[in-house]
């Protein structure tokens, strides 16, 4: 029997990785890839700012560190924002089954790309994500116009 994991306890990871982000000067988007049976691969946060390496996404982050796996499908990429077309393409080359979105009010990113691509994504609209993504964008806005804003 499969069961659903419980989504929000998985975006707790991301979250973690977007504040520490956040705390080391850089965009807070966080990110988390998982096994479906809820085992943690990797974890990672955007480090674009810090490293100075504009391909440094939460996903990309969190998708390195979790090494190679055999499969994707059976896998869960968590992420507090939902994934740029950079990381949409990440998530369709290696057909990571289940996307869950903390929020897709700052951006939408290519949700519906991935879901007409037969990617199951999970949009939580959560209260947190949209607080801390939206007033990094306001106080920032230059920093992101850089990157995936309409500058």
């Amino acid at each position: 029997m499969i069961t659903t994991p419980d989504y929000r306890a998985l975006l707790a990871a991301a979250v973690a990785e977007a504040r520490q982000g956040l705390a080391e000067g850089g965009i807070p988007i966080g990110a988390a890839l998982y096994h479906r049976n809820g085992s943690l691969l990797g974890c990672g946060h955007n480090r674009r700012i810090q490293e100075g390496d504009p391909s440094v996404h939460g996903e990309t982050d969190a998708f390195r560190k979790a090494g190679r796996q055999r499969r994707y499908r059976d896998t869960i990429m968590v992420t507090t924002l939902a994934p740029c077309w950079y990381c949409s393409g990440l998530v369709r080359q290696f057909n990571i089954g289940t996307v869950v979105v903390g929020e897709s009010v700052n951006f939408r990113g290519g949700i519906d790309w991935l879901r007409e691509n037969g990617v199951e994504v999970v949009d939580l609209n959560d209260g947190e994500c949209i607080d801390m993504l939206g007033e990094y964008i306001a106080g920032h806005p230059e920093v992101w116009n850089e990157d995936i804003g309409e500058d």
